[in-house]
C-alpha cells in the first residue's frame, strides 16, 4: 500500500482491510469499516441476487496490513483477478481496486474507444 494511503488506512481502520472480488475482474480492498457498510448492504439483497452475495461476501478475506503496508492476498483471489507481476492500485473513493497492469490496461483502452454513458453528458470536467 502506497505510503499516502498507508497512514490514513492505519488511522481509520487500524490497518484491517478486507479483500474480495470484483464483477468486473480486479479485486476490491476495503478499509475495514467500509467493508461492514458495504457488506451489510450486500447481505440485504433480495434472494434473486443469491449469487452476487456469494461472489462478494463468500470470497472475502480480512487482511492485516503490516508496518510497511504490505498485505497478503490469498492465491484463490490472486488468481481470480489474473494478477501477475504488474498490478495498478486505484482508490475509488470507499475503497481500492487492484488490476493486473495489462488487463487494466486493455479494459481502460476498450472504455475510451466506446461511447460514454449519458451520465456523464451533464458533467462538466
Amino acid at each position: 500500500m502506497p505510503t499516502r494511503h498507508r497512514d490514513v488506512l492505519t488511522e481509520v481502520a487500524d490497518g484491517q482491510l478486507t479483500i474480495t472480488k470484483h464483477p468486473d475482474g480486479c479485486l476490491m480492498i476495503f478499509p475495514r469499516p467500509a467493508w461492514e457498510k458495504f457488506r451489510d448492504k450486500i447481505a440485504a439483497l433480495p434472494m434473486s441476487a443469491q449469487w452476487w452475495k456469494r461472489i462478494f461476501l463468500g470470497n472475502a478475506v480480512d487482511v492485516l496490513m503490516d508496518t510497511t503496508g504490505r498485505i497478503l492476498i490469498a492465491p484463490e483471489l490472486r488468481e481470480a483477478a489474473g494478477l501477475s507481476k504488474e498490478s495498478v492500485l486505484m482508490g475509488m473513493n470507499t475503497h481500492f481496486e487492484l488490476w493486473d497492469k495489462a488487463t487494466y490496461a486493455a479494459k481502460e483502452a476498450a472504455a475510451m474507444q466506446g461511447d460514454r454513458p449519458d451520465a456523464l453528458n451533464d458533467l462538466s470536467y
